[in-house]
């Protein structure tokens, strides 16, 4: 019995600390109208999540944010055409803003469309995947089943419209180059960034985690910031095991740093009887130990909490002067009542001793007087 339960636990030790490796190249085009100060069109392309290609029509340059993106494009022939791809997604970006403005009877002004699409990379097991997808002033437009090779278009109106403008599903070439491109072509770009940039992609970086809370009443969040890669989990848990109820989860956000953060809420009411029960947990690919926040009232970080500490400060930057001033004016009415035992009348020279002489004569002047 015994042996089988240390087998068990060596099976769920490996299975925990096993974490796919995941990886992914997106593509990113957005285009807009009449917004100020901002380029009509971006392009972007990010590797797990961290951009390494940036273009606009206002500089009309790509720029290459890290040294391997540069080896990488000037030594791999299939990278080596992505300047160029921009220049001609501006055109692309720019006719399919005004498609889809028609299409829908949508009226000139500020509008922004977005159009994504990548492949993913299990380096464990080898499996792929692929999207492609189109939105419109933030809203689901059009999106690609690469393994069906189906579309599902939020507008039905403009379904047939969007289909064909676009040659999605009846030209054979586009399908063609769209199977080969999310089968092949993006796989092994994003593979070949990963080769030339594996010293970066392969450094993992552990977060800093905190526990916040808005007003006493608001759920407490975990806050995980400063980690990489972005195959990361954060969760929180009760008596060991993870909480699916009670407890809302975020998705990755990407710092400026070339980092990530994200956060876990949970709704529970903190007290003595329930802190000693939860735990938020944050868990990185690579990594096989976990980060562990016990909840503790004590450290949770609120605008509450830190108000009071604001007036704790307040109150002891107050006291400490008023001390002083209090001390000060002490000691000047000790030093003022030792200096009133003293006043002028007490300083009067001391009696001057008088000659026998002398003495008789004050005498005689004194009985003269009485007579």
């Amino acid at each position: 019995m015994i042996l089988i339960l240390l087998l068990y636990l060596v099976v769920i030790d490996q299975i925990h600390s096993v974490t796919p490796v995941l990886h992914s190249l997106r593509y990113c085009i957005t285009a807009s109208t009449q917004i100020n100060n901002r380029p009509d069109i971006l392009y972007d392309i990010y590797v797990d999540g961290v951009l390494i290609l940036h273009y606009d029509n206002n500089n009309r340059k790509v720029e290459l944010r890290y040294d391997f993106v540069n080896e990488a494009i000037a030594n791999d022939p299939i990278l080596n055409h992505l300047g160029d791809f921009a220049a001609e997604r501006e055109t692309l970006a720019k006719t399919l803003m005004e498609k889809i403005r028609i299409a829908d009877n949508i009226t000139e002004g500020v509008h922004c469309g977005q159009l994504t699409f990548g492949c993913k990379w299990n380096a464990e097991n080898e499996e792929t995947d692929g999207w492609e997808r189109y939105s419109y002033d933030g809203e689901d437009y059009a999106s690609l089943d690469v393994a069906t090779e189906s579309w599902t278009i939020a507008n039905r109106k403009s379904r047939q419209y969007f289909i064909a403008t676009l040659n999605l599903e009846h030209d054979e070439g586009p399908r063609k180059y769209r199977k080969y491109f999310y089968t092949e072509k993006c796989l092994s770009q994003l593979k070949t960034f990963l080769e030339y940039g594996q010293d970066f992609y392969k450094r993992a970086e552990l977060p800093k985690v905190s526990l916040l809370q808005k007003t006493p009443s608001s759920p407490i969040t975990c806050h995980a910031t400063g980690f990489y890669p972005n195959t990361a989990d954060l969760f929180w848990r009760k008596d060991g095991e993870q909480l699916h109820m009670d407890a809302d989860y975020g998705e990755i956000l990407p710092n400026h740093d070339r980092t990530f953060q994200m956060t876990a809420n949970l709704k529970v009411n903190v007290t003595a009887e329930v802190e000693g029960h939860y735990e938020c947990v944050f868990q990185l690919s690579g990594v096989k130990d976990d980060i562990v926040i016990k909840l503790d009232e004590r450290k949770i970080l609120s605008n509450l909490r830190i108000e009071n500490e604001k007036q704790k400060k307040v109150a002891i930057a107050t006291a400490v002067p008023l001390a002083v001033l209090g001390l000060v004016v002490i000691i000047v009415a000790v030093v003022f009542v030792k200096c009133r035992k003293r006043i002028p009348g007490d300083y009067a020279p001391p009696p001057v001793e008088m000659s026998n002489s002398e003495r008789a004569r004050e005498n005689g002047n004194t009985m003269g007087s009485e007579i």
